[in-house]
């Protein structure tokens, strides 16, 4: 049985990132949302694109105003009047200024913006009442943020919000970003039936599916769901068979301890796939089941499944395949993804939990809870309830996993402990 981290090593070793141009794709700004990007990004653009006021106010020479007071202001002409969105069409002399709004870009012979609460207007004059403290003071530099030519976002970068708001500033309006990793997701087990199914006696409703499907839509993973499949070899090797030849991952929870009925290691050394993990010293979880299968590029049903395929078998019970997913997965799938080494993960954080923690030890455990801040301190709150691998119920809203080494049965009320932040 592995430790954790020697799992985690494996995992990482075998999780392949992009890096053929054929799994680069180009698409259309908004449609960049959630993916990973492929090249760096360049402009030909300065930003500022050009020297603008930061405040509403006067564009002066400093040289006019730099010792004026308000016992002796500094009387200028207004030559022109510029709103955001207008180019000036005069430039400032000795003893003129401009009106100038926020943004508005600033007139040639003019180097430094004075607030207009530093003024007071006399018709067609501004008299400077409070001298700037330096020049240039309230403008923008044309470049001052980014230089045209330069790089603006990297490879590796996941395009958010924020990079959206780069991007069009820059009027990148096409993007080239890595093709999504495909996840193929079925669940195992004569006694499963999906939510949708009446409940009978000895049947258990299929939450993983719903729960990895909706974590992996969430990464950004292209989903294939292929449903539950029944305890049967011949047609578990085929959904086996269909999932490899389809996806760059494949997860399936269920059918990997030592049961009669657990098939599915035999099936994955039955078809080629050469088994890294049987299990793994983590609780909840330990039966942990990964596999690798070398791509046929002349068998595959995708030209673009050039790269090795990770099989992935989860445990059953519910928690089990949350955490095991959260911990080895989810950094593998990120890996894969294309993002830069410094976002695969896991992401632990030293957390104060204000009460006690007991493990058995002999395995890493994993205590699900809440994870926040409060005033700039991470703080662990387990979640009520009993924290059993079935128990899916006290599993609602958990933002954390307080991770406790198989050296540690016991972490005393008040004390810190590592936790594992999971998406929510």
């Amino acid at each position: 049985m592995l430790s954790v981290k020697e799992a985690e090593a494996i995992v990482l070793n075998l999780a392949q990132p992009r890096c053929s141009q054929q799994d680069v794709e180009t698409v259309d700004l908004l449609a960049a949302s959630g993916r990973v990007l492929a090249a760096t990004v360049t402009s030909s653009l300065d930003f500022p694109y050009w020297d603008n006021s930061a405040m509403d106010g006067y564009a002066v020479r400093f040289a006019d105003v730099e010792n004026c007071n308000s016992d002796k202001p500094v009387a200028l002409e207004i030559v022109e009047e510029i709103p955001a969105g207008y180019q000036p069409q005069y430039t400032v002399q000795p003893g003129q200024a401009a009106r100038i709004f926020t943004g508005g870009m600033m007139p040639a012979g003019a180097d430094t913006v004075v607030m207009q609460e530093e003024t007071r207007r006399e018709g067609d004059r501004i008299l400077i009442l409070v001298a700037p403290g330096k020049p240039h003071a309230f403008v923008r530099h044309k470049g001052a943020f980014y230089q045209a030519g330069t790089p603006l976002l990297n490879p590796g970068t996941v395009i958010n919000a924020s990079e959206i708001a780069v991007l069009a500033t820059a009027q990148c309006i096409q993007v080239q970003v890595y093709r999504r990793v495909r996840v193929a997701i079925f669940s195992t087990g004569d006694e499963l039936i999906s939510p949708d199914k009446p409940l009978s006696p000895g049947k258990l409703v299929d939450s993983n599916q719903y729960a990895l499907t909706v974590l992996l839509t969430q990464m950004g993973c292209e989903v294939i769901r292929l449903g539950i499949i029944p305890d049967n070899q011949q047609e578990l090797t085929k959904a086996i068979s269909q999932a490899i030849l389809t996806a760059d991952v494949v997860l399936s929870t269920g059918g990997i301890s030592v049961g009669e009925y657990d098939y599915v290691e035999q099936i994955l050394a039955d078809l080629g796939g050469k088994i890294h993990i049987r299990s793994v010293a983590i609780k909840p979880g330990k039966p942990l089941t990964v596999a690798q299968f070398k791509r046929d590029e002349n068998k595959s049903d995708s030209p673009m499944m050039t790269s090795d395929c990770l099989y992935f078998g989860l445990p059953g019970n519910p928690v089990s395949a949350l955490v095991c997913c959260w911990r080895f997965v989810v950094p593998a799938l990120r890996k894969i993804s294309g993002v830069g080494a410094d976002a695969w993960g896991p992401e632990l954080v030293r957390a104060r939990c204000h009460v006690e923690l007991r493990s058995q030890g002999q395995r890493e455990t994993y205590v699900w809870g809440k994870l926040y801040l409060v005033a700039g301190v991470w703080e662990f709150e387990p979640a009520s309830g009993s924290q059993n691998s079935a128990n899916l119920i006290n599993l609602a809203n958990t933002t954390g996993l307080a991770v406790l080494p198989p050296t540690e049965t016991w972490l005393l009320a008040g004390e810190f402990v590592d936790v594992l932040k999971v998406s929510h």
